[in-house]
């Protein structure tokens, strides 16, 4: 594999991009090698769903595009970046039992870190924001078939 990988896409700020942003990812992520039907691939889409949520919903229609960035470094870590032109950062809401939403940067926070990973939100020259994770880059080894027992 190369040293570096990268890809990206610019979506509309719709709610039908986010469905178009995991396709992007996972099925890039199946080109570098990691099939789509794994539990670490489950968890990209889980965050990726959210990441693009976030920005069609959160952007108040200030962000007419979203991009999401994946690069992948030397084989060993994965950055998936969303990108948006609205300058405000978000914000953790206080969890209320009858909370409808709100929860997404949880989720992407305690999922990143499960797998060994790191949130990260920075402003971009432009004046929008990035919501990044990075990642282990783990790819799943094959199963090692079971020997056959002597009788």
């Amino acid at each position: 594999m190369a040293d570096h990988l990268e890809a990206s896409v610019t979506l509309p700020s719709d709610p039908a991009s986010v469905s178009a942003a995991r396709s992007y990812v996972v099925g890039t992520l199946a080109e570098w090698g990691l099939p789509s039907d794994t539990d670490v691939a489950d968890t990209v889409r889980l965050i990726v769903s959210e990441l693009a949520t976030n920005a069609v919903q959160h952007t108040f229609g200030q962000s007419p595009t979203f991009t999401v960035d994946i690069a992948l470094h030397h084989d060993e870590h994965l950055r998936i970046g969303v990108t948006d032109s609205h300058p405000r950062f978000p914000k953790r809401l206080p969890a209320a039992v009858q909370q409808d939403n709100g929860r997404g940067m949880v989720i992407i926070r305690w999922l990143t870190a499960e797998c060994g990973g790191r949130l990260r939100i920075r402003p971009t020259r432009e004046g929008g924001k990035t919501v990044s994770i990075e990642l282990p880059w783990t790819l799943p080894t094959a199963p090692v078939p079971a020997r056959q027992q002597e009788p």
